[in-house]
């Protein structure tokens, strides 16, 4: 069975790895969730286990729903006389999207309308609704017209453990506490005999979380204990009996087990009171050392000797102070009383992350509640200082002559970024073709503080022949990032790398790390979220650059469409450039999501710009909207199980033809795609369109070694209005 476990965005990862971990078959990360097959038992293993999850939605019924007449009769074909008893209670909770559904209210009442007037034709009774805390909570999404009805098997959010009683002004909820504690080895770092510090403690909720953690108690235990957290009919009662005495076995043991490990400190006695209740209330303050100091006296956690894991949420929010100079000095206080403990830090953003003066040597993007969040890791806090070495030992002789490539084209380059502002480049491109790799070069983009922007390289290695032993092609690779370090003075930690590795099929790109990291990175005006370790591409194609800035230039008052429009950094530079709407469209939920957080990182919202997740192709032949420029640059092949397959010179014609059709009087199309043997059929589109190569002009001179990067063609509708 497929059911879906929901969480904050920014945890998806952590918790697909998690519900392996708790023995479901699979599970593969998605926008805030993760999709999940396994057995019923695995979903309540989950309720009770998970320190993740935020919810556990168990399908019962999924159908067609283009109206709400749809939708009430879907939901009143149910049987509902198999979900819900006599006398039970139920609530709706419903996330709606498109055009035919637009309140979520409503559409939860329509749902609920169907369940009572088949329970009352069927049984005279009805079920009363109680929104707090029901015998049965059904949870309803509809998405590109089509609805899923299911049980919300956990009854409500699982982020609430049980053992709140009190909290500050702005809490953190649990399970993105654990995800701080996970992101920085907390299990292992206790393993290890290490300690767990906040110095900014507020209600405990970290310090608790990671008492619980390393007790092993089941975070769903106290909320729900013996008792279900569901009356549904369907719930295997017995089933969950014996989780929970398996639980509280665990729970008894680790609590008898657990070490004075835990050290807290805030300013404010009144929050100090309430962590103090909230640890007693979880069965954990027999091992919590808190005590009210500034942050800058953190001496009362190195007592315990071990090296440990700081964790901490400072205040960042609009209703709490987001003051640098605090986060300064954490920073400070850190690096002089535990320099060579980890450290997991949830910040308010890049900006007040980088004011700790902390290295992070990894950085998330997470979400608490509705605020975007930095977490960073720092491993050691403060690393030691290393004096270059007189002896360091020299470069290959083949790593030397990558090395000397590599300074060759910054010298030659270094003129042009400096004058157009270029900040993210390609620095090499197999220029050695022994040393078959792209080297491209992403610098953050500029702070408020002014700080020294961190510099970043993501390195792609081209297949080698096939007659090359693999030996020989690890050697060069090593030596090209020998060279690379050398030359640009990096850890590795600042090194994305993506190889090649042989398998069924032939060569093809290994595994990914999974760090859910962004860098913010500028291009012109713009300000642009790249992911370097996670994905083949890392979200902006480089040798673009000319024409994105050609978009804001051009896009001024007009309608801007973007087919296949993938992360969307051409449409954040039309938005940019004063664009009137614009209307982007991908299959990719995932790109789709990542393209809103663009368009935020820019201030850039609104009704005026529009996110539409759809095959392109089926797209533009039911639209009817005009548009003034068009950017069109589709994949040489799809095979996406959500649309028809795509092969870019055999559905071109009939791709751009639609597309022509949406263009307005005067508007201009752009066509681009990066196969190297595509062959544009103009015979085909002479009738409806002037053609002009303009590829020569959309080369960047980083990408001029590979002129063939891309194809680019500008067309303009024939028989219209050319004003403009």
């Amino acid at each position: 069975m497929k059911f879906f476990a929901s969480c904050g965005k920014g945890l998806e990862y952590l918790l697909a790895d998690e519900l392996l971990a708790l023995g479901c078959e699979r599970a593969t990360a998605t926008m805030a969730g993760a999709n999940v097959e396994g057995t019923l038992a695995d979903a309540q293993r989950a309720v009770l286990f998970s320190r993740l999850a935020s919810r556990v939605l168990w399908p019962i019924a999924e159908f067609d729903c283009a109206d709400e007449h749809a939708l009430y009769a879907g939901a009143a074909a149910v049987d509902w006389e198999a979900h819900l008893g006599p006398g039970h209670t139920l609530a709706v909770d419903a996330h709606v999207s498109g055009d035919a559904l637009t309140h979520a209210r409503y559409a939860a009442q329509r749902v609920k309308d169907a369940v009572v007037d088949v329970l009352r034709q069927k049984t005279g009774a009805r079920p009363d609704v109680d929104v707090e805390s029901p015998d049965v909570r059904l949870n309803l999404v509809v998405r590109k017209g089509r609805a899923t009805l299911s049980i919300d098997l956990g009854g409500g959010p699982l982020h609430r453990r049980g053992w709140r009683r009190a909290q500050g002004e702005a809490p953190l909820k649990e399970n993105l506490a654990a995800a701080v504690l996970l992101r920085g080895q907390w299990p292992a770092v206790y393993r290890d005999g290490g300690a767990l510090l906040d110095p900014m403690c507020g209600s405990g909720t970290l310090l608790i979380e990671g008492a619980l953690m390393a007790a092993d108690v089941a975070p769903g235990l106290q909320s729900h204990g013996a008792l279900p957290p569901t009356r549904w009919r369907g719930f295997d009662v017995a089933g969950w009996k014996t989780m929970v005495e398996d639980a509280e076995r665990r729970r008894d043991a680790g609590l008898l087990a657990l070490r004075p490990a835990f050290f807290g400190s805030d300013i404010d006695l009144r929050i100090l009171e309430a962590a103090r209740g909230n640890a007693h209330a979880a069965g954990v303050a027999h091992v919590m050392d808190l005590r009210a100091a500034p942050v800058e006296s953190l001496t009362h956690a190195t007592d315990a000797g071990a090296r440990g894991l700081v964790v901490c949420n400072p205040p960042y929010d609009a209703r709490l102070a987001a003051d640098p100079m605090l986060y300064r000095a954490l920073g400070d206080a850190l690096r002089r009383n535990v320099p060579e403990w980890r450290a997991s830090l949830l910040c308010g953003d890049d900006e007040l992350a980088r004011a700790t003066g902390l290295r992070a040597n990894k950085r998330y993007q997470l979400f608490n509640g509705a605020i975007e969040c930095t977490l960073i890791v720092c491993d050691p806090v403060a690393p030691p200082h290393r004096e270059r070495a007189t002896d360091t030992p020299a470069l290959s002789e083949g790593a030397q002559m990558v090395a000397n490539r590599l300074r060759k084209n910054l010298k030659k380059l270094k003129a042009w970024r400096e004058r157009e502002g270029v900040d993210c480049y390609r620095a090499y491109d197999a220029d050695l073709p022994e040393y078959a790799a792209a080297i491209d070069v992403y610098i953050a983009a500029p702070t408020l503080t002014g700080e020294q922007r961190e510099q970043w390289l993501h390195v792609q290695e081209y297949a080698a022949p096939a007659e090359i032993p693999e030996a020989t092609t690890r050697k060069r690779l090593n030596e090209l990032l020998a060279a690379a370090r050398e030359v640009f003075g990096l850890p590795k930690e600042r090194i994305a790398l993506k190889t090649r590795s042989i398998g069924k099929g032939g060569s093809k790109y290994g595994r990914f790390d999974r760090r859910g990291e962004t860098l913010v990175v500028r291009e012109g005006d713009a300000r642009l979220r790249v992911n370097l370790f996670d994905y083949l591409d890392t979200g902006v194609f480089l040798d673009h650059r000319p024409l994105r800035l050609q978009f804001a230039r051009e896009a001024g008052g007009k309608r801007f469409l973007n087919l296949f429009c993938y992360t969307g950094a051409a449409t954040v530079q039309a938005a940019k450039g004063g664009a009137s709407s614009t209307t982007s469209v991908d299959l990719s939920g995932t790109y789709l999501q990542w393209l809103s957080d663009n368009l935020q990182e820019n201030g850039i919202g609104g009704g005026r710009h529009r996110l539409v997740q759809a095959d392109a192709m089926q797209w533009l032949l039911a639209d009817r909207g005009d548009y003034d420029l068009i950017f069109c640059d589709p994949p040489t092949f799809s095979n996406s199980a959500r649309a028809a397959d795509f092969d870019v010179q055999r559905e071109h014609v009939r791709l751009l033809r639609a597309a022509l059709m949406r263009l307005a009087p005067g508007g201009a199309l752009y066509f681009s795609n990066n196969f190297r043997r595509f062959r544009l059929d103009e015979e085909a589109l002479s009738d409806i369109a002037s053609i002009e190569d303009v590829t020569p002009a959309t080369i960047p001179p980083d990408f001029e070694r590979n002129a063939r990067i891309h194809k680019c063609w500008r067309m303009r509708r024939l028989g219209m209005d050319a004003r403009g």
